[in-house]
């Protein structure tokens, strides 16, 4: 996986462009800044995004070639990133600790998927918001992104699983017009989520 990731990223240009996921931008932008955590956060385009709206960032990706190019672009903004080389299974995020999440695009199997989305909602603080965004099991055959192997694609109801001990405000499957770079490009259907912690 590793390598799959730092051969991807190792093109000069930036694969998913250099502007924030919209999903994640807007419904971010209602949020009064605090800590944000960013699980496989790539080439840093959300990251920076939110740094520069005064967030104090934590990235996570397995690529030492995605953490360099997020600096090289945090650099260019005069914004600062905490970025960490480590696999999404083995990252063990602080308990209680972040106003939000984004998780935009990160596609695992179902067993790596559950544990993850567990312990991110675990990571939130009561109050806090998951952002996700995801490609589902309808992007299979769509040539706008995304994992070949199904397994590694969502359906909204294992979502609903992963995330009833929080409280969505916003959780829909939706076919979107996708512009991010040269790797999302097309109609794509995706689901998207948006959730508080309990109090």
């Amino acid at each position: 996986m590793k390598e799959f990731w730092d051969e991807r990223y190792a093109a000069e240009t930036y694969i998913y462009g250099e502007e924030p996921n919209d999903f994640f931008a807007r419904h971010l932008s209602a949020i009064k800044t605090g800590r944000l955590l960013l699980p496989g956060e790539g080439e840093g385009r959300n990251a920076v995004w939110a740094a520069k709206q005064g967030w104090l960032v934590d990235a996570v990706d397995y690529s030492d070639v995605a953490k360099t190019k997020a600096a090289k672009l945090a650099e260019q903004h005069k914004v600062s990133v905490n970025y960490r080389v480590s696999s999404l299974e083995t990252f063990e995020p602080e308990a209680n600790a972040y106003d939000a999440i984004g998780l935009i695009f990160v596609h695992l199997l179902p067993e790596e998927r559950e544990t993850l989305h567990h312990k991110l909602i675990n990571a939130l603080r009561p109050g806090g918001v998951i952002i996700l965004e995801a490609f589902s099991v309808k992007q299979i055959n769509k040539q706008s992104g995304g994992p070949k192997n199904i397994r590694m694609l969502y359906d909204i109801d294992s979502l609903a699983r992963d995330f009833a001990s929080v409280n969505a405000y916003y959780f829909e499957e939706e076919t979107i017009q996708l512009s991010e770079g040269q790797h999302h490009v097309g109609e794509a259907a995706v689901i998207r989520l948006a959730a508080i912690k309990p109090l």
